[in-house]
């Protein structure tokens, strides 16, 4: 399989898992970051989970991807920001 090759067919609603610590305003990050690339971006697009102890939250960011590219870049700009722990 080649690198442009996707299991997935675009356009497509793709959810996003961010995970970062609870001190910090990960839900105005992530809503810039990812709003870059889908405009339409939505507050009702995000849903936010709080860890048992109150230390971690994730948030799921549901988009309707066009194309593996942005979605690649999406994950980029996701993850060359400290603020975010971990993407999935």
């Amino acid at each position: 399989m080649s690198q442009e090759e996707t299991f997935l067919e675009f356009p497509c609603e793709f959810p996003i898992k961010v995970m970062g610590r609870s001190d910090v305003d990960l839900h105005s990050l992530v809503m810039e970051l990812v709003g870059k690339h889908v405009p339409e971006l939505s507050e009702k697009d995000i849903t936010r989970r709080d860890s048992r102890q109150g230390n971690y939250i994730s948030l799921t960011v549901t988009v309707t991807a066009s194309s593996k590219a942005q979605l690649d870049q999406i994950y980029l700009d996701l993850n060359a920001s400290d603020a975010v722990l971990m993407t999935l």
